[in-house]
């Protein structure tokens, strides 16, 4: 007869987590990507505003381009 199936005691390495020795801290968990992303963006400046307005009009422009050609 074959035994069933048991998955292995969870372990802190198998749960992605890291284990320190004591005395040290831990690390800070990892950032969000959105919270990457506004630092980025805040870095950039006006470099990001410039990229979003520029998509905004070329998204606007198609649309309004596809209603005058589909009308």
């Amino acid at each position: 007869m074959t035994q069933p199936f048991s998955s292995p005691p969870s372990t802190p390495q198998s749960l992605g987590e890291t284990t320190n020795p004591p005395g040290f801290p831990s690390p800070e968990p990892q950032a969000s990507y959105v919270k990457l992303a506004m630092r980025n963006m805040v870095r950039k400046g006006g470099k990001s505003l410039q990229h979003f307005f520029l998509t905004t009009f070329g998204l606007l422009a198609i649309l309004v381009g596809l209603a005058y050609l589909t009308h």
